[in-house]
């Protein structure tokens, strides 16, 4: 779907969400209505079924339009952690305007952790649970079709589950993010073009192509580079700096000590952009010595953006991560809209336009 399209869509989600509860129109009580969706299969149209329980009629100012839905939400890091506490911040803002009881689930970017959570909230029996894709279909598949069984409606953010968008699209799973093999490639190729990189040039990617979709954007970076004649060397992100971004500081000056002519370094993961101030001050150099680019907007980032530390930084907008997906399920539930896409990684930041997002990253919101 086109950016432009896509985006007056998201407009068009919010406007409704904010006409709704202004109206709050009064129903008799609440009935069953059977709602039949076409959604796009493998490029083919197929009709689904669902059905839809209107919430109980209220009285005029009795609550909110989402009240009484039930969600789990999965942020995705650690308590607190850079980029996790934006999409939470998204999630509750979602949560105090719709009203919705929601309960957030951390789990330090641990796949396999996500997977454990995601079968204990299921057994919970909620309305809807909000994933971050991490642990990719393979894994994920059999444990939503069970979840989805159950009447619980399940949508995603961060990392894309192709098979279950395209299975459960009409039954209400989206995804809100990035996608993330094309947001890889589109911050290579404009890092190697605006960094002025020749061929031959050394280029080091820390990222997580261990991770099958989530390394589809490390995977994007590696190819954008290669395709520009650079020399690329890969280091994965291991746990401990996956879920502590500070641990990686030794593994970071090691790689600089050992490859003095690395002129680009590409950080896939927003804890480790956040931490590029550190790296290169743990390995000696000074702003610019070596080209910092990474993903998502962070205090760290933007204050190391500003003093030259690091040079370009694609936003993923990540608080729309957590607003979106709570949206989501209360649109799905209570009146039986379909999975949105929305790609909220399209945008560049530098010292050139830094300024105008600093206050809102302040805030933990951009």
């Amino acid at each position: 779907m086109h950016a432009r399209r896509m985006s007056a869509l998201v407009g068009v989600v919010i406007v409704l969400s904010t006409l709704v509860t202004a109206c709050a129109p009064v129903a008799p009580a609440a009935t069953p209505q059977t709602i039949v969706q076409t959604v796009m299969v493998a490029g083919t149209p197929q009709v689904q079924i669902i059905t839809a329980t209107p919430p109980p009629a209220a009285p005029a100012g009795a609550g909110k339009w989402c009240s009484g839905v039930r969600i789990v939400f999965f942020p995705g890091g650690p308590e607190g952690g850079v980029f996790a506490v934006n999409v939470y911040n998204g999630a509750k803002q979602a949560e105090a305007d719709l009203g919705p009881t929601v309960a957030y689930v951390w789990s330090a970017w641990d796949p396999q952790k996500m997977l454990q959570q995601f079968q204990e909230s299921a057994a919970t029996k909620p309305d809807g649970i909000a994933v971050m894709g991490h642990p990719a279909d393979t894994a994920f598949d059999p444990l939503i079709d069970d979840a989805e069984s159950k009447g619980i409606i399940v949508t995603s953010q961060n990392t894309e589950l192709p098979n279950m968008i395209a299975k459960y699209a009409a039954a209400g799973f989206g995804y809100v993010g990035a996608s993330n093999y094309t947001a890889g490639q589109a911050l290579g190729a404009e890092a190697a073009k605006r960094f002025g990189l020749k061929k031959g040039d050394r280029a080091m990617v820390w990222g997580l192509l261990s991770q099958p979709t989530r390394g589809l954007r490390t995977k994007g970076v590696i190819d954008a580079l290669k395709a520009a004649g650079l020399t690329v060397d890969y280091l994965e992100i291991d746990s401990a700096t996956n879920s502590d971004p500070a641990a990686g500081t030794p593994t970071f000056a090691a790689y600089v000590s050992s490859h003095p002519d690395v002129k680009l370094v590409v950080t896939d993961h927003g804890g480790l952009t956040a931490t590029a101030q550190t790296y290169l001050t743990a390995a000696g150099k000074k702003p610019g010595d070596i080209k910092i680019a990474g993903f998502d907007l962070s205090p760290a980032t933007i204050t190391a953006i500003q003093g030259g530390w690091t040079g370009l930084v694609i936003d993923q907008q990540e608080w729309l991560q957590g607003y979106l997906p709570i949206l989501q399920i209360c649109l799905t539930k209570v009146y039986g809209f379909s999975g949105l896409y929305v790609n909220t990684g399209a945008g560049f930041v530098d010292k050139s336009n830094v300024d105008a997002v600093a206050p809102l990253a302040a805030k933990n919101i951009r």
